[in-house]
């Protein structure tokens, strides 16, 4: 039996988890579950799977944890709050399997945790392969943990090089897809006008609400490339981006011969949960099958980097450095926070995205501390940046 720490079980990815592993009782025991600030819903998840543990990582959200779980009559659970409960969860020495399904920059000290443990991780957390960077990488190797991306277009760029030796993967080159979000095919939508219900209708995907503006933005897929620079050790040179509407092809990987091997699947994060968690076996998630005689056509296009800059900004922080990235991905979050709350426009997301990266003085980090810091500073004047607009 394996034992899981389910990291962001509340959300579209927790959910999708969870429904894979229910799939396999004899297989996996949930560990551990967390939430951020759902309490309700993580009671109930308690309720339903009786981990050993449970913990809000906001420390408010502590006490309405404790009075749904005693409504609910859930006994014999711990019950803690806090970020520091979180990274004790992630390297809990019963813990085998790590579900990284947090959303943002919190997945990054979890993230550490867990490497240094020798865990096993599932990575759907981008924020922490793109802030923890080669640092995080090189405690991978060090500890002997492993990373499985559970993003479904890096899982696809996982599957695909399977196919090849370890030496014939080094000239390779990763084509990472993209659904081009809600506003790509629409040249004629004023950017400045978008309003958040508008940026919210993704055409293809489920996703939650701070994924789902990214790929509004391409900001996603920006994130995207940078994490796959570490995943798979590419240069930015080695990564491209290609608009695919019909969300079939997840991506694909080039190689020295000009063969160009890609994985198809319905636009389900079940598929690649399923696969990470079984691996090196494959594991049935329930997804539906792609019916390949219903496709009409398949179409592939350049992004517009010129209109949606962040993915232009993502490369430019790969060229840059792990500081870079981390300032990127800061005022990123600080500037989608706000958007959704009303109190910045849509293309204010990149606005400060840019004024951040343009203040930045590259410079060298030591350790996961420096990388803390740096997220911090950034948030703080990303955040006065646009209460001064």
């Amino acid at each position: 039996m394996e034992n899981v720490a389910l990291l962001g079980a509340t959300g579209s990815i927790g959910t999708s988890a969870l429904d894979v592993i229910a799939r396999y009782p004899e297989r996996y025991h949930v560990r551990v579950l967390t939430a951020n600030t759902n309490a309700e819903k993580l009671a109930q998840l308690a309720s339903v799977w009786q981990p050993e543990t449970v913990i809000a990582a906001d420390e408010s959200a502590y006490k309405p944890l404790c009075e749904a779980l005693e409504r609910l009559g859930v006994k014999h659970v711990s019950v803690a709050a806090g970020p520091e409960a979180v990274r004790a969860a992630a390297c809990d020495p019963e813990v085998d399997t790590v579900i990284m399904a947090i959303v943002g920059a919190a997945g990054v000290v979890p993230s550490f945790a867990a490497a240094s443990a020798g865990k096993r991780i599932l990575m759907a957390n981008k924020e922490s392969v793109v802030c923890g960077g080669s640092m995080l990488m090189e405690l991978v190797a060090r500890t002997g943990a492993a990373i499985l991306p559970v993003d479904s277009e890096h899982n696809a760029v996982f599957q695909c090089l399977q196919a090849a030796r370890p030496e014939d993967r080094a000239d390779a080159r990763i084509w990472l897809t993209c659904s081009g979000g809600p506003f790509h095919a629409r040249p004629g939508i004023d950017l400045e006008s978008v309003t958040p219900e508008m940026a919210l209708a993704h055409p293809t995907w489920s996703m939650g609400r701070k994924i789902t503006i990214d790929s509004a933005t391409l900001m996603n897929k920006g994130l995207e490339v940078i994490e796959a620079h570490h995943l798979f050790d590419k240069s930015a040179d080695d990564i491209s981006v290609v608009i695919h509407p019909q969300s079939v092809v997840h991506s694909m990987v080039e190689f020295g011969d000009g063969a160009v091997i890609a994985e198809l699947g319905t636009p389900s994060m079940k598929t690649p949960i399923a696969y990470c968690l079984g691996y090196p076996e494959r594991l049935s998630g329930a997804a539906r099958r792609l019916d390949v005689t219903a496709l009409s056509s398949l179409t592939f296009e350049a992004p517009d980097m010129k209109r949606f800059v962040q993915l232009a900004y993502a490369y430019e922080a790969v060229r840059r450095g792990q500081g870079a990235a981390i300032v990127l991905n800061a005022a990123n979050e600080v500037g989608v926070e706000a958007f959704l709350a009303g109190r910045a426009g849509f293309c204010d997301i990149a606005r400060v995205c840019r004024a951040m990266m343009d203040a930045y003085v590259d410079a060298p980090l030591v350790g996961l501390e420096d990388v803390v810091a740096l997220d911090h500073e950034t948030r703080v004047r990303a955040g006065a940046w646009l209460k001064q607009r």
